[in-house]
Formats: C-alpha cells, structure tokens, sequence
C-alpha cells in the first residue's frame, strides 16, 4: 500500500461566455469556476461591482441579469451565456448625465462611504423598473437585500422615492404630447 497521493490533475475545464454588457457584446473564455464578479471585475474591468462578502448576503455585487438583480459573486460566469448584464457603470448616460437613480442618492446623501452604493443603485433600478411607484414598504423590502454599513437606511429610502419622482418626471418629459 502506497502512502502517496495520486497526482491531481491541473487540468482546468473553460467555458465560452457570450453576453451584452452596458449595451455593448462581451465574448471570454474563462475557466468554469470563474464568477460573474470575478469577470466584470477582471476581465472587463467593471470596479463598481463590488467585492466584499462574496457569499450573496451584502448586496454590494449586485448587477442586473436580463433585468433582475443578481449577486455577481454566487454567480457562475456560464449563467450568463446570452444575457443581457448591466452594472452600475452603465447607468449614466454616453455624456455623463446622471440616471434618476444616481442623481436622486447624490441630492439625499442616499450613501457616506459609498461602498454599497452601486449595489443599492442596481436594486433601485430594477425596482423601479418593475414598479415606476413603489411605496415605502416595496422599497424597504427590495433594499433589505443589500446591507449599508454607514448611513443608516433612511437617507437610502429617501433616494429610491426621489429616484422614482425623477424618473416618473422624466418619463412625462419624453411623452407625446
């Protein structure tokens, strides 16, 4: 009987990764283990997402897959094959203009340190997605998914119902008349 170990094999198994990102097609060959955190962060240099708890409980990871808020450090690279992903760095528009979303946190102080904040601004534009008129209660349910370490959660409210205000105003602007 033979006390050593089998060799283990370095093998590493890739996947090819096909995806819209902010608009704009992504192709990567990453190996199987990769997360969606660790290539936006990496491979397409996306900083606004987050890496903190990497256990799907902060929230500061968050980005929208096909419009739904998802923790890009649970998440398998392959799941987003052919999904539209959006992070926080898409949210402004091509000339800098602020989002609802992003101009709402910066006029209520909706963030201190500002390390949730993409995360928090991610969920608040998925929710007003959903719901251009969400109440309090909505809106704190939604949230309660990612974790501020720093504010407290009220300036945070406060930023999603101006977001919604802002968008709901912007929405009129654009209307037919």
């Amino acid at each position: 009987m033979s006390l050593e170990s089998p060799e283990s094999s370095q093998e590493t198994f890739t996947h090819k990764v096909e995806f819209e990102l902010n608009g704009s097609p992504e192709r990567h060959s990453v190996p199987t283990s990769t997360t969606v955190l660790d290539l936006l962060r990496n491979s397409c240099s996306k900083q606004g997402v987050r890496a903190s708890c990497e256990r799907s409980v902060c929230g500061a990871c968050t980005v929208l897959v096909d419009d739904l808020p998802v923790a890009a450090c649970s998440t398998f690279a392959f799941d987003i094959d052919g999904a539209r992903v959006e992070t926080v760095e898409g949210l402004a528009a091509q000339d800098g203009t602020l989002s609802a979303q992003q101009q709402a946190f910066r006029e209520c102080g909706g963030f201190q340190c500002g390390f949730c904040t993409s995360g928090m601004l991610m969920v608040t534009t998925a929710l007003l997605r959903q719901n251009p008129q969400p109440d309090r209660e909505e809106i704190r349910d939604w949230i309660s998914s990612n974790t501020c370490r720093c504010t407290g959660y009220e300036m945070i409210l406060e930023s999603v119902e101006r977001a919604a205000e802002l968008a709901g105003a912007k929405q009129q602007d654009q209307a037919p008349e």
